[in-house]
């Protein structure tokens, strides 16, 4: 096992259970459409692959001008309520917790644009505890891309050898691949019943958050190494 000095992680299915406003924000949507709400369990798969996967779990038919007016809306109603019923994964407060008592940084590396990651965080009181926020917009490129998390490396003073990164999507392991970092997947995220993890040669899975302190070593090395 490849022991970690910093602790990066994605968002929405990684380190946050976003699906419940995120699958609300869809389904009010498909209400004011005249159409009747989504299952859950419909929904939570599909979070971790943003607002256009969601307009289009929810709008089939729709495309072009339509399509791209049902995703901004989405969005207005998913921002209006951002932080409802949106919480820490469980056992990752303590996970978070741990890593602050032993010094070992810890951020977020997300393809969701910052005017949304922001005010999430923010909300959350997470914002100021985070080592980095890397969010979709913040450089040129963005996951399967590995530059995101080599900037986020560089933000928390750590070789990305000496960072593992953990994610719920294949982009996030063929991100953190590329990046020479450990990957882990989180598998009590939001994954697909047809997703064969196994093929996407992470370095490990975590079945819960708890599991991440395995990863971690217990003392961090200086900045920069």
């Amino acid at each position: 096992m490849n022991r970690a000095f910093a602790l990066l992680l994605d968002l929405d299915g990684t380190l946050l259970d976003t699906a419940p406003d995120m699958g609300g924000a869809l389904n009010r949507l498909r209400r004011e459409e005249g159409l009747a709400p989504l299952p859950y369990e419909t929904i939570r798969p599909n979070v971790s692959h943003g607002a256009a996967r969601l307009v289009h779990l929810g709008f089939p038919e729709a495309t072009g001008a339509m399509f791209e007016r049902l995703r901004r809306r989405f969005l207005d109603l998913y921002a209006e309520n951002i932080a409802a019923e949106t919480r820490l994964f469980d056992g990752l407060d303590a996970v978070l917790g741990e890593a602050d008592r032993r010094g070992l940084p810890w951020g977020v590396v997300t393809n969701k644009p910052a005017w949304l990651t922001d005010p999430l965080l923010r909300q959350l009181a997470l914002d100021r505890r985070a080592a980095c926020v890397v969010s979709g917009d913040t450089l040129t490129e963005r996951k399967p891309h590995p530059m995101p998390l080599l900037h986020a490396a560089e933000v928390v003073g750590m070789k990305p050898a000496h960072c593992v990164y953990v994610g719920d999507a294949e982009r996030d392991i063929q991100a953190g691949r590329a990046a020479g970092m450990t990957t882990l997947i989180a598998a009590y995220g939001y994954i697909d019943s047809n997703d064969d993890i196994g093929q996407w040669q992470a370095n490990g899975i975590v079945e819960q958050p708890g599991e991440l302190l395995e990863w971690l070593t217990d003392a961090p090395m200086e900045s920069g190494q």
